[in-house]
């Protein structure tokens, strides 16, 4: 398939048809909004248009719940990311407050450094955050963490390796 190709699969489009609605009645329960539940039913098919062919499927239902969980699962780590960040900015005063466009970049920076940072152990994230965010030293966050200093390098060293992935692609 050409880049940019857009899939037409007829067993996904018997999959949007027949499962489609029930995916959008699970996705509005576990929300609560239809808006949500509709975005995020499109999103779960758009996942399967990338890939290059759809699995076999016995249970049809069960395997779009299982890529919605995903969905939401981004879904509300980013809404919470979004949250802690408004909160923060609101101790700001209105000179500091970025504008939409600006809150909308950072907002998807915060996202992807969260999804690069969840590749990595609790420990590993929490070292590397309180390094870079707090400013603390490896002895202090050896203490918090309850581990040594040389582990909490390795887990800096995680952590930066995380970033490096993100700028460059994974090193060969």
């Amino acid at each position: 398939m050409a880049t940019g190709e857009i899939k037409t699969a007829p067993e996904l489009n018997v999959l949007y048809r027949n499962h489609g609605d029930w995916l959008t009645g699970w996705l509005r329960r576990q929300t609560g909004c239809i808006q949500r539940a509709e975005d995020l039913r499109q999103d779960t098919f758009v996942r399967l248009l990338a890939k290059p062919e759809l699995p076999t499927m016995r249970e049809p239902r069960a395997f779009l719940t299982q890529i919605a969980k995903g969905l939401l699962i981004d879904h509300y780590r980013r809404a919470s990311l979004e949250r802690s960040y408004l909160e923060a900015l609101s101790t700001l005063g209105d000179e500091h407050y970025p504008s939409a466009e600006e809150l909308a970049m950072i907002t998807e920076a915060l996202a992807e450094l969260d999804r690069l940072l969840g590749k990595l152990s609790s420990k590993a994230r929490a070292a590397f955050l309180y390094s870079r965010l707090d400013g603390l030293t490896h002895p202090e966050i050896a203490q918090r963490l309850g581990v040594s200093v040389p582990r909490v390098r390795q887990y800096i060293a995680q952590g930066l390796q995380q970033c490096y992935i993100a700028l460059y692609g994974e090193p060969v």
